[in-house]
């Protein structure tokens, strides 16, 4: 189980290939693809179906042996985008010596400092030339060697530097992606990069293509560490670890009386304000869709929607023993310790009394030991898109995640006990 995750997050460094590995994995599980442009086909008890929104979300359905008016549905929600450092237009920077950087900006709130000096890579889609205007292709590119690294001024420039230092984003940040050797490279380093990776799957001129969405991305494998293999260390286990257990869970389940959903939004690191965010009314739409076209009327989703449950999974703070200070006295959960049920009295969590004791006895009954989880209160916390998409769908729900360490940075800390037992959770939750 294990090295299936870190197989997936070694595959699935930005967004859009993380859903593409995802389709991949429902697909040979008997999912196929519905085109929210046309009438939804005719639901039949057990049938499998997948949307995909902007290439960077997906959204999977398993209808129940009852109508979704009369079971309502079971969700489980994440996101498919981490913290990282997106390559803007006109990107490469030549400097003395042939040197060239690229031109980047943030994307989201990564720790800057754990990005530099560490062998870093190109992910993303671009988009090609088709034969209509309105709708070019998405072609998804993934550099898989060391191609870009951002490095630290020298400590004899910088005799601070261990006292703490603050980053600029336009000026400490930018990756060096390496020398041009002739004067046809300026300029085209990048491009060539772009070509080689396309061409790899089709031949692509450089006038067929119009854009891209080109992000960095850490170059080192995901590993598991600690005397007994504990720990896992990886980029990206906020969110994707998430993503993947919601998926392993979801085909391991049985059918079911209740209508199973995993809804894999994108952007919760910046605000989920977009179309394929948990802020869109997207998945609602769906939900009404597939509601009527099971009884002909909207009062079927409106009950639906009463009946259902959300389980919001996003990662959690996990204790760390250098800074004990940080984390609230009595509800700060361990690596290892299972899934935690996140609280917060500003509401920026879905969770309420109600929903948390829901979610405790499902760990129980599968099995799994359950932590909490609520900030000091002298330290402010994040959000997260489970009382966004609450906002838009007023669902009963949860928020909860494994405990991990180093959230947003390049690479993060999790526990290969809780990444099991998160799947144990999840498959029992579906079951119901």
């Amino acid at each position: 189980m294990i090295k299936r995750l870190l197989d997936f997050l070694d595959k699935s460094p930005v967004n859009f290939l993380a859903v593409k590995n995802i389709v991949s994995e429902l697909e040979l599980n008997g999912y196929h693809r519905i085109d929210p442009s046309m009438p939804l086909p005719e639901l039949k008890a057990g049938e499998k179906l997948y949307v995909t929104k902007n290439d960077s979300s997906v959204y999977a359905f398993r209808i129940g042996r009852q109508s979704i008016a009369d079971k309502g549905f079971h969700m489980i929600c994440a996101h498919s985008d981490s913290p990282t450092f997106r390559v803007k237009p006109n990107a490469e920077m030549l400097s003395e010596g042939g040197m060239v950087r690229l031109n980047t900006e943030v994307y989201g709130g990564p720790i800057m400092s754990t990005w530099m000096d560490r062998p870093l890579t190109l992910a993303g889609r671009v988009i090609v030339r088709g034969e209509d205007v309105m709708a070019p292709e998405t072609m998804l590119i993934h550099v898989k060697r060391p191609l870009l690294q951002i490095t630290n001024l020298a400590i004899h420039f910088n005799r601070q530097v261990n006292d703490g230092v603050k980053l600029s984003k336009q000026k400490d940040m930018l990756p060096l992606l390496g020398q041009i050797t002739n004067t046809l490279e300026a300029g085209n380093l990048l491009m060539n990069i772009i070509l080689e990776e396309l061409n790899k799957e089709r031949p692509v001129s450089k006038e067929d293509i119009l854009d891209f969405d080109l992000y960095l991305a850490d170059a080192t494998p995901a590993c598991t560490y600690g005397v007994h293999n504990e720990m896992i260390s990886s980029g990206r286990l906020d969110d994707l670890s998430m993503c993947f257990a919601g998926l392993e869970a979801l085909l391991a389940a049985k059918d079911s009386d209740t209508t199973q959903v995993l809804a894999i939004f994108d952007n919760e690191e910046t605000g989920s304000q977009t179309k394929q965010g948990a802020a869109s009314p997207f998945l609602a739409f769906m939900l009404k869709r597939i509601a009527l076209a099971q009884s002909n009327t909207e009062e079927a989703y409106y009950q639906a929607v009463e009946r259902a449950f959300m389980i919001s999974a996003d990662n959690a703070h996990a204790w760390h023993p250098n800074y004990p200070e940080k984390y609230d006295p009595t509800n700060h959960p361990v690596l290892g310790g299972g899934p935690a049920i996140k609280f917060n009295a500003a509401q920026k969590y879905a969770s309420d009394a109600v929903s948390a004791a829901i979610f405790a006895g499902i760990c129980q009954k599968a099995g799994v030991p359950c932590q909490k989880f609520v900030n000091h209160s002298d330290v402010a916390g994040g959000s997260t898109l489970g009382n966004i998409l609450a906002s838009s769908i007023p669902l009963k729900g949860v928020d909860m995640g494994n405990a991990i360490l180093a959230m947003h940075s390049c690479r993060e800390t999790g526990s290969t006990k809780d990444h099991e037992y998160c799947v144990k959770a999840f498959t029992e939750f579906y079951n119901q």
